[in-house]
């Protein structure tokens, strides 16, 4: 005896009485169960990957606004650091101009360029003749105590020759020592020096005796020339259009050490002037306020050779 082969389903009506017979294959139910099951799990599905959805997008949310929150906070630390150097800038120029206010020094290197490596015998011999030259010409002004320190009276310092007390070049003074507004970013900035413009080209003078100790590119001061002056005085000589020194030269207060220009990071002609004691910036306009500027021109100097 075979199977049924189909399903008799009886349909009543309250309205008329009547009843209503249909008749389903067998095979159309089996589709019919199929495609429920088939739905309900699609239905589940798509619920838990709704679910999972909502779930992954709170949490990026949350992610998004922890993100928010720590670029804030970096951005207060570097507020806070940034105004933290600031200070320590502000101290350590204050430091060095009480230093060398009172002429607190330490005799750690002099305008004969002591270097690690071992001279030549002629090179050597010539370095300890200047030595002693330099020490039999200045004796009060180079004694040492026991402890290594030394109280310079501030004429012994000028007489020295080692104080930066000519311009370096004849002009208007365009930017001042200290804190002020950057003219890139518009915000508050420590100015390590002077800048001092005139015209493009204008010859810059060293401010005084000293070493030629760098002659080169540097990143924002870009031509860069520095002196040193023996006692841990330094000057430094930045947006150079060129040079007319060379590393290791000696020079002398008004020598021609090179030429204004705009190199590095610079909105026009002028010549970033720095004075620097123990690499420490003080303010350079405290040597230069009481000297007349037209000195710088008026000095007789000996001409240095070309250089880069």
């Amino acid at each position: 005896m075979r199977g049924k082969s189909s399903y008799t389903f009886f349909i009543a009506s309250n309205a008329s009485g009547g009843m209503r017979r249909v008749r389903l294959p067998w095979f159309i139910l089996h589709v019919l169960a199929i495609l429920a099951v088939v739905g309900g799990i699609t239905i589940a599905a798509g619920m838990g990957s709704y679910s999972r959805m909502l779930w992954k997008a709170t949490n990026y949310n949350s992610l998004r606004r922890e993100q928010d929150n720590l670029k804030q906070q970096y951005v207060q630390l570097q507020t806070e650091v940034k105004d933290t150097n600031q200070r320590l800038n502000s101290l350590q120029s204050l430091a060095g101009e009480v230093a060398m206010a009172y002429g607190i020094t330490r005799f750690r290197q002099t305008p004969f360029g002591l270097t690690d490596s071992e001279p030549e015998p002629d090179v050597e011999f010539q370095n300890s003749v200047d030595e002693f030259s330099y020490l039999q010409k200045n004796a009060t002004a180079v004694a040492m105590s026991s402890a290594g320190m030394r109280l310079l009276p501030a004429a012994q310092l000028s007489s020295l020759g080692i104080v930066p007390s000519l311009w370096p070049v004849v002009g208007q003074i365009t930017g001042h020592f200290g804190e002020r507004l950057d003219p890139f970013s518009g915000e508050g900035a420590f100015h390590a020096g002077l800048d001092i413009a005139s015209h493009y080209g204008d010859e810059v003078r060293a401010t005084a005796d000293g070493m030629v100790q760098e002659v080169g590119q540097r990143a924002g001061y870009g031509r860069l020339v520095v002196i040193d002056h023996g006692f841990g005085v330094t000057t430094w000589y930045g947006h150079l259009s060129g040079f007319h020194v060379q590393g290791g030269m000696r020079v002398k207060s008004g020598d021609v050490i090179g030429y204004e220009g705009d190199s590095g990071r610079s909105t026009g002609p002028h010549l970033h002037y720095e004075v620097r004691i123990y690499n420490t910036p003080v303010n350079p306009w405290r040597y230069l306020r009481n000297v007349n500027p037209t000195a710088a021109t008026t000095t007789a100097t000996v001409p240095a050779s070309n250089g880069d």
